[in-house]
């Protein structure tokens, strides 16, 4: 236990102190992912539509290339704003599995598009735009638990540090045991 500036020992963390950091941590990462996701999801709706209406292409292309576009974005937003404070050592199996995963989500993504496209014939702007946004917002969960669980891993968090050093140090204060004689 450590001496606070009053001189008097603390008390370490309540559990549920510990669990409400947790769960506040948990928030943070869901507003930046949110707001990073966000902006992607503009950029991935703008390059859509303009792809689309600018180039002619059929909807699932554009919207493979949107979300191409949209990937790059977001690895940035993710990998300087969101995560941040993560591993940082191995980039190089950090970008395989986000690109791994980005494919995967690409292809849920795309594929609610493309069943609502050529599956169901709902292809008018308006509703290829619904099922874009649909197709993203089923993806981002995928996305969400994927980054956050292989590609960005966490790092031991302070207070796990400063509880175990705590105890060690507490551990080194004890007068050592000594030891039984039995007759």
């Amino acid at each position: 236990m450590g001496r606070g500036s009053s001189g008097l020992e603390q008390a370490p963390p309540a559990p549920t102190s510990a669990l409400r950091q947790r769960v506040d941590r948990l928030w943070r990462e869901i507003a930046k992912f949110g707001a990073v996701g966000g902006a992607g999801l503009l950029v991935n709706l703008l390059v859509f539509n303009l792809v689309r209406h600018v180039t002619g292409l059929q909807v699932v292309r554009a919207s493979v290339i949107a979300t191409v576009v949209a990937i790059i974005f977001n690895y940035i937003g993710f990998r300087y704003f969101t995560y941040r404070d993560r591993e940082k050592s191995g980039r190089t199996k950090e970008l395989t599995l986000f690109l791994l995963f980005s494919v995967v989500g690409l292809v849920i993504e795309n594929g609610v598009l493309y069943l609502a496209t050529y599956g169901f014939g709902w292809d008018s702007p308006l509703q290829s735009n619904i099922f874009k946004f649909l197709g993203i917002a089923v993806a981002t969960l995928f996305r969400f638990w994927s980054y956050r669980t292989w590609v960005f891993q966490a790092l031991p968090a302070r207070e796990t540090v400063a509880n175990a050093e705590s105890i060690l140090a507490a551990e080194s204060r004890k007068p050592p045991r000594s030891k039984q004689r039995v007759s």
